[in-house]
C-alpha cells in the first residue's frame, strides 16, 4: 500500500510542487519516497512520484518507482496471487531481484503488457511508463483511488486530490452540484457520474486502462468485463455453499500475504466472523480482532462479539466510542479526506484504525462487499419475495417468514410491507428516502431522479450489483482507504475477489435468502467455523450512532458552530437548520441529513472559501 503522483504533458513541474506532493504523501507511504523523471516524444515531461508502505518484501530494494526492462511502475496496493505469477514468469525464462510483488506486476506489464492483467488478482491502483507513453490503472472493483486532472498544461494524476493541487500549484474550485447531490440524496448517489467534489478532477473508472500515447492523447479500454446474470438453475444449495466456501477461502489465504502482521476488523456481523473464522480455524493465523462497542441499543452487538472472541480464542481489542472532540477531529478528517466523510460510520471507524496503529499493525482486514455479492440489505428481503412471483407456495413461506423476523426490526417506512417491490417492482422511493424534503432546505432547492444500470432482468441481482459497483461498495472503500491510510494501514477486502464474484453471479436468486436469512450462502459457507448464534442471526446491525450522541445541542458553544455564519448558509436554509436541531430526537433519514449538514459546512469552510456557486 503506497501513494502514487504524477504529470503528463508539456510543462515541466517545478522540483517545490513535487517535494510539497512528496510530503503531503507521507501518511500513505512512511516508508520511503521516490522519484523518476523521462521525456518522450517530441519534448513530452512524464514524472511518477511514489511513497512507500512497506508490507511485502521490507528491504528498499522494492521501493518505487520500480523499473523493469523499458518501463517504471509506480504501484499502489497488493499483487494478492505474486507468488503463483513469479513462478509462471520464472518458467517462461524471467529472473528477480526481490521478493516484491511490485517487481512480478512490472514484469507482467513489460513482458505480457495489458493482457497480463487478466491473469492478476489483487487491488491497485498504478501508473506504468515506458517509451511508448503512459498508462494509468485502477482494479476491478476501485479498492485503490486513482484521481486525474487535465488542463492545457497536460495530465496530473494521484491517489489523493491533494497530491494533484500540489503539483498543479493551486487547488480546484468545489463542485457545488455535486454537494447538493451528496446533501439531498445522500452517499449512495456520490458515485453514480463520475463526479468529485471538485470541478474538473474525476477518477480513473474500476477495471479501466486508461492509455496516454507519446502525444498525450488519451483512450480508454475495460481490462475486466463483469459477467451479469449468469445464474446456474442446476446449482443446488449444497454446490452453491460449497463452491462459496473454497473461494472464500482462497481469497482470504492469499490476502494473508505480508511480511507484517494483519489485524482484523470485528463486529458482531456474520461477514468479519466468516473472514476471522476462515483465517483462524482453516487457515491457523493468530487473528486479533478489533471491535469498535456501541452503546445505542439499537446497534449494539457486544454479546455476538464476546461469543465470537471466547469460542475462537481471538486476541481482542475493544473500542469505545468516544464522543470527545467530534467537532474538531470531524474537522480534520474532512481535510485529511478531500471530502465530506460519508456517514457517521466512518467517523467511528477512523477511530478505529487509530486503535489498529497504536498496536503496530501496518494491514487490516475488513467485510467490504459482503451484502451486495450474497445479498444483506433490509430491501434484498423483500426484492426476493417479489422474485419467487413464479412460485407462489414459497413467496407464501418467504412472506409468513419475513413477518416473524424481519417485520419487528425493519423502520424504513417503504420496507415495511412486504410485498412493496410485488406491487411495484420499479420502486426506488427507499433509497433516496424524504429527498424532496431535504431539498426544501436549500436556499435553491434540488433535485435529482433516481438511476440505476441495468444489470439483470431479476430486480433483486440488478440491485446488488448497483450497490455493488456504484452506489454502496465505492464510498465504503473510499473511507476504507483513507481512515486506514491516515494511521499508514493498508486495508483488504477478501469479500472483493474476481473468482467469489463470478461464483456468486451464478448462484440461483432462490437459494440467496432461507427463513428470512439474508446471506444465507455465505451463512451455509462458514457453518461449523463462525459461532452458530452468529450464523443463526437475522439481524442486520452495522455500526451506526445518532448524530446527538455525539453533538450536545444543549452546549451553546456547539450550537454556534452548527448556525454561525459560513459559506454553508450561501446554499442551505439556516432557519430549517435550526429548526432541525431544535428537535429532541430525529428519524434516521434526518439525523444522517444533519451529519451531511455539518460536513458539507466543514467541507466548504475548508475547501471553498471565496467561492460562489
Amino acid at each position: 500500500m503506497c501513494g502514487i503522483a504524477g504529470y503528463y504533458g508539456r510543462a515541466s513541474i517545478a522540483q517545490e510542487r513535487r517535494d510539497n506532493c512528496l510530503a503531503l504523501m507521507r501518511r500513505r507511504g512512511p516508508d520511503g519516497h521516490g522519484t523518476a523523471h523521462r521525456v518522450l516524444g517530441d519534448g513530452l515531461n512524464a514524472y511518477l512520484l511514489h511513497s512507500r508502505l512497506s508490507i511485502i518484501d521490507l528491504d528498499p530494494r522494492s521501493n518505487q518507482p520500480f523499473a523493469r526492462g523499458k518501463g517504471h511502475l509506480c504501484f499502489n496496493g497488493e499483487l494478492y496471487n505474486y507468488k503463483e505469477l513469479r513462478r509462471e514468469l520464472i518458467g517462461a525464462g524471467q529472473s528477480f531481484s526481490t521478493d516484491s510483488d511490485t517487481e512480478v506486476l512490472a514484469s507482467v506489464l513489460d513482458a505480457q503488457g495489458i493482457a497480463g492483467l487478466d491473469k492478476c488478482e489483487g487491488m491497485w491502483a498504478f501508473g506504468w511508463l515506458d517509451d511508448e507513453g503512459l498508462l494509468l490503472c485502477r482494479d476491478r472493483f476501485g479498492e485503490k483511488p486513482l484521481y486525474v486532472f487535465k488542463d492545457e498544461t497536460g495530465t496530473y494524476f494521484g491517489s489523493e486530490p491533494k497530491f494533484i493541487f500540489a503539483l498543479l500549484g493551486r487547488r480546484l474550485p468545489v463542485n457545488f452540484e455535486h454537494l447538493n447531490r451528496y446533501l439531498v440524496n445522500g452517499y449512495k448517489a456520490i458515485y453514480k457520474n463520475g463526479q468529485t467534489f471538485f470541478q474538473g478532477l474525476t477518477e480513473i473508472a474500476p477495471g479501466t486502462l486508461a492509455k496516454f500515447d507519446a502525444s498525450g492523447r488519451r483512450t480508454d479500454q475495460l481490462y475486466w468485463r463483469p459477467r451479469f446474470d449468469t445464474c446456474d438453475a442446476t446449482m443446488t444449495f449444497d454446490d452453491a455453499v460449497a463452491s462459496a466456501r473454497d473461494a472464500l477461502v482462497e481469497s482470504v489465504r492469499i490476502r494473508l500475504r505480508a511480511d507484517v502482521p494483519i489485524a482484523f476488523c470485528l463486529s458482531g456481523g456474520v461477514d468479519s466472523n466468516a473472514l476471522i473464522a476462515i483465517a483462524k480455524r482453516k487457515l491457523g493465523y493468530q487473528v486479533h480482532g478489533f471491535t469498535i462497542m456501541n452503546t445505542d441499543e439499537r446497534y449494539e452487538e457486544r454479546d455476538m462479539v464476546e461469543t465470537t472472541v471466547r469460542e475462537l480464542g481471538l486476541r481482542h481489542t475493544s473500542i469505545p466510542v468516544r464522543r470527545d472532540d467530534f467537532l474538531p477531529n470531524l474537522r480534520e478528517l474532512i481535510r485529511y479526506h478531500d471530502a465530506p466523510v460519508c456517514t457517521i460510520t466512518y467517523y467511528a471507524q477512523w477511530q478505529l484504525m487509530q486503535a489498529v496503529a497504536a498496536e503496530g499493525y501496518k494491514v487490516s482486514v475488513s467485510g467490504t462487499g459482503a451484502d451486495e455479492l450474497f445479498s444483506g440489505y433490509f430491501d434484498h428481503q423483500n426484492f426476493y419475495i417479489q422474485a419467487l412471483a413464479s412460485d407462489p407456495e414459497a413467496q407464501a413461506r418467504a412472506r409468513e417468514n419475513w413477518q416473524q423476523v424481519v417485520a419487528p426490526i425493519v423502520r424504513n417506512p417503504f420496507l415495511q410491507d412486504p410485498d412493496c417491490f410485488v406491487k411495484n417492482p420499479a420502486l426506488r422511493d427507499h433509497i433516496y428516502l424524504d429527498a424532496d424534503a431535504f431539498s426544501g432546505f436549500l436556499v435553491n432547492p434540488w433535485h435529482e431522479d433516481f438511476s440505476e444500470e441495468n444489470y439483470s432482468p431479476t430486480p433483486l441481482r440488478n440491485r446488488m450489483n448497483n450497490e455493488l459497483f456504484h452506489e454502496s461498495v465505492p464510498p465504503i472503500l473510499h473511507e476504507d482507504d483513507l481512515n486506514a491510510m491516515y494511521f499508514s494501514i493498508e486495508n483488504r477486502s477478501p469479500f472483493l475477489d474476481r473468482r467469489l464474484f463470478d461464483i456468486c453471479q451464478r448462484i440461483p436468486t432462490r437459494h440467496l435468502v432461507r427463513n428470512a436469512r439474508a446471506k444465507a450462502v455465505l451463512r451455509g459457507a462458514v457453518r461449523g467455523l463462525a459461532p452458530d448464534v452468529v450464523v443463526d442471526n437475522p439481524r442486520k446491525v452495522g455500526f451506526n450512532v445518532p448524530i446527538f450522541d455525539y453533538l450536545d445541542i444543549g452546549d451553546p458553544d456547539v450550537r454556534s458552530r452548527l448556525l454561525d455564519d459560513s459559506p454553508i448558509f450561501r446554499h442551505v436554509r439556516r432557519e430549517r437548520i435550526e429548526d432541525l436541531i431544535n428537535k429532541r430526537d430525529l428519524p434516521n433519514s434526518q439525523s444522517k441529513f444533519l451529519f451531511y449538514f455539518l460536513n458539507a459546512k466543514i467541507f466548504l469552510e475548508e475547501f471553498g472559501a471565496g467561492q460562489s456557486r
